[in-house]
């Protein structure tokens, strides 16, 4: 093996569900997460030569350094990974800092206290600010384009829900299930995921709803954007942190770390392709991912009949949908070995990082099998891709970014927030108020472009809700509105 080879040799995984205060901060949970992940390794803190953290809801502040310092380790490198940065490229970039000689002791580690947040707010507490140095990253990740059309950002699809639910429309149109049995096809394999995660000790909510209790809207899952409930979306109100220690297979040879200890990065493969949801002609489909998955197993000369388990990022159903599909995996296999975002929990933008932990300990139970990961940035917009083993195989760590493949892959449509006229709806959701259809949101083809249009006319958000609205037609008869 290379000697600079990278190997991932130290995880840890914190979670904190109690309501006492003041507890960790975001920095404290990343802090232990990190401290966990090196006694996992044996490895000493004080030999990192990089910390590499993804910027979260926390907003400003040097997480990177303060964790470097409070390891004792205050002269290492230190990323901040900007959000747009798929979660998987953090990994990647500290892959590539040891294999080119950069450093040999990499960091990577993220975290997010919502949850703490709002036990505070509800009980009036104002929480001491979280410690800064006040100087900026020595390297800074950042996306290079926006990742949404002004008639999303006018029409209510900035929020993820929304997005998705327009998303999962199209799947569903596409699959030829009615609203009704999508919602079951919803609640049996988000269960499924509820089943992992209450096997899970480090996930956040491990109660195990049934298929029936996730699918159905109530007082306590309410329906939040047809067809996603409650219990359907990302749960990121969490304090949770996961970190990895990724060393140069010569630094955990001298290191003393057992081989047997060492998980292998056998590739990574992304897209930065920005494109927004209602310009991909093919809405159900995700060309890029299709790319980047093809890419990664000609890379690694594996193929997907070759995986074993399998960590598909879960913001909504829909995202899991579409890489199962343009993987070819069937739902009724084991999607996930956190549980997902809603149950496993989601911190913002490092839920990648509690997967890959938990794909580390499952690999290394089970030797010589290969483990695929998948992450999102933006809102199924980039996606990034990996294979792991305990098994190094017969070819080096490699990577590829295929952005521009997947622009030449993915076919396009103008989006004019101004058109007007009949068209034809090409995905959709229906926006609730006090538990009642209220708001219907289209995206409406007309001629060769789409614009987005709503309604609120209550009969129609309702039978938007009961029979399958894609693919009928409606006419837009005023900038950003549509009749039946």
């Amino acid at each position: 093996m290379d000697p600079r080879s990278p190997v991932l040799v130290g995880v840890g995984a914190e979670v904190r569900r109690d309501d006492e205060l003041p507890g960790l901060d975001h920095v404290g949970l990343m802090v232990a997460a990190a401290e966990q992940a090196f006694a996992d390794a044996g490895v000493d803190s004080r030999l990192t030569g990089a910390v590499l953290v993804p910027r979260g809801s926390w907003g400003a502040g040097d997480p990177e350094r303060i964790v470097a310092q409070r390891l004792g380790a205050p002269d290492a490198r230190t990323t901040m990974a900007e959000l747009g940065i798929p979660q998987l490229s953090i990994m990647r970039r500290a892959c590539e800092l040891i294999a080119d000689g950069t450093v040999d002791v990499a960091l990577v580690v993220g975290g997010e206290t919502r949850h703490r947040s709002g036990v505070a707010k509800r009980a009036g507490v104002e929480l001491a600010p979280v410690a800064s140095t006040g100087e900026p990253a020595d390297e800074v990740l950042k996306p290079a384009d926006e990742f949404m059309t002004r008639p999303e950002i006018e029409r209510k699809l900035t929020v993820p829900a929304h997005q998705y639910a327009v998303l999962e429309s199209t799947l569903r149109a596409a699959a030829g299930r009615t609203p009704a049995e999508h919602a079951i096809h919803l609640g049996r394999l988000w269960s499924s995921f509820a089943e992992v995660a209450a096997a899970n000790p480090d996930a956040w909510d491990r109660s195990q709803p049934s298929a029936e209790e996730i699918a159905t809207p109530g007082p306590r899952n309410r329906m939040l954007a047809a067809p996603y409930t409650k219990l359907l979306c990302s749960q990121w109100n969490v304090d949770q942190a996961g970190a990895m220690v990724f060393l140069s297979a010569r630094a955990a040879e001298a290191a003393g770390v057992a081989s047997d200890r060492w998980v292998h990065p056998l590739g990574f493969a992304e897209s930065n392709l920005m494109l927004p949801m209602p310009t991909r002609r093919d809405m159900h489909r995700w060309p890029a991912f299709a790319v980047a998955a093809e890419r990664l197993f000609e890379l690694t000369g594996r193929s997907v009949a070759d995986v074993g388990p399998v960590d598909l990022y879960s913001c909504f159903p829909a995202a899991v949908e579409t890489f199962a599909t343009e993987l070819g995996l069937p739902f009724d296999r084991p999607l996930t070995v956190t549980g997902g975002m809603t149950f496993g929990g989601g911190p913002l933008n490092n839920y990648t990082f509690q997967s890959v932990v938990a794909m580390a300990r499952r690999l290394r139970d089970e030797p010589g099998a290969i483990g695929l990961t998948t992450s999102v940035s933006g809102l199924l917009t980039k996606p990034a891709i990996a294979l792991w083993s305990t098994d190094p195989g017969d070819r080096p760590f490699a990577w590829a970014d295929v952005t521009e493949e997947a622009k030449a892959a993915t076919a396009t449509v103008e989006v004019d927030g101004d058109l007007m006229g009949a068209g034809t709806i090409v995905g959709c959701t229906v926006l609730y108020e006090d538990g009642e259809p209220a708001t219907g949101v289209a995206v409406v083809q007309i001629g060769a472009a789409r614009t987005i249009a709503l309604t609120d006319d209550r009969k129609t958000a309702f039978a938007m809700t009961q029979e399958e609205w894609v693919g009928r037609g409606v006419t837009v008869h005023e900038v950003g509105r549509f009749r039946a």
